[in-house]
């Protein structure tokens, strides 16, 4: 189904889909544009945290503050009367039904068909891509095999997770709302070999320092990086690799995972941990917790 254009005024009756966090500034942007966002569409609230209290997805809670009606169903699009849908990190695919009543578009935060799937972000970083992008495109019944209208490449360099969708989310607003003002054009079909995007799971994030040492860097910059001391977890929030003028004596040297102070061997060289987590302890630098930590000569991480 063709996307339209916006109304005389420049608005347009939008049903928006989404729940995490990297979808909330969107949302934001589409209400500071003028358009009427009729319907949010989020997942259902969840028990989180040790009270386990039911919350609302960010999402969600955006939309509640913006004073926006919000569902958890999906088949709520076909009661609301919309010119488009816009799909953003939603995680659910989305039937026929609804396709062939709603032209929908969605912000994919990749360069399809490289990373289709729920982790384009993560996987890039892991692979060592060298940049990313994001893609408006439109929505299938296939998993993100729609043709795209618009598309922004970045390097990734050495940006954790958090400042790449921070980049990301930022571009995607600014193709988004600019289609909505001027019209999304013809979308051209996808080229080239499909990649998917599996999600992480917990084992993801554990280093793994047979790696190298660039490899380890890149889990780390996942914002979740963890290995165990002592049979404990340890986690990692941030770390470099060593300079060569800086390594102790005879490290580079030693098993992989072999720490000594902020130090640990990896299968190419020494990285250098800057920011680190004991299992039910706060954050802190690594150089503080090394000062009081009395490691063992020899203390492998991981083993």
């Amino acid at each position: 189904m063709a996307l339209v254009a916006t109304h005389p005024g420049g608005s347009a009756r939008i049903i928006y889909m989404g729940s995490p966090a990297i979808a909330v500034e969107p949302l934001r942007r589409l209400v500071e544009a003028g358009h009427e966002v009729v319907l949010v569409i989020s997942n259902p609230d969840r028990r989180r945290g040790r009270g386990k209290e039911l919350t609302a997805t960010p999402v969600k809670a955006a939309a509640i503050e913006l004073g926006l009606p919000v569902s958890d169903t999906l088949g709520d699009a076909l009661s609301v009367d919309a010119d488009l849908g816009v799909v953003v990190a939603y995680g659910h695919l989305i039937g026929s039904d609804i396709l062939d009543a709603l032209p929908l578009v969605n912000i994919h935060f990749s360069l399809l068909p490289r990373w289709r799937g729920a982790a384009p972000l993560e996987r890039a970083i892991l692979a060592g891509d060298r940049t990313t992008g994001v893609c408006l495109m439109q929505i299938t019944e296939g998993l993100d095999e729609g043709a795209v209208y618009a598309r922004s490449e970045i390097e990734i360099g050495e940006r954790t997770l958090e400042e790449l969708a921070d980049a990301l989310v930022h571009t995607s607003c600014e193709l988004l709302i600019d289609a909505l003002a001027h019209g999304f054009g013809t979308p051209i079909p996808q080229v080239g070999e499909p990649v998917v995007a599996r999600k992480l799971r917990s084992d993801d994030f554990a280093i793994d320092w047979a790696d190298t040492a660039e490899q380890v860097l890149r889990v780390v910059r996942l914002g979740r990086a963890y290995t165990t001391l002592d049979g404990r977890r340890f986690a990692i929030g941030r770390a470099r690799i060593a300079s060569p003028d800086d390594l102790p004596d005879g490290l580079s040297a030693q098993p992989v995972g072999t720490i000594d102070g902020t130090y640990v061997a990896t299968a190419d060289g020494v990285v250098e941990l800057i920011e680190v987590q004991p299992e039910g302890k706060r954050s802190t630098p690594a150089t503080d917790w090394a000062n009081g930590a009395r490691v063992n000569p020899g203390t492998v991480l991981g083993a």
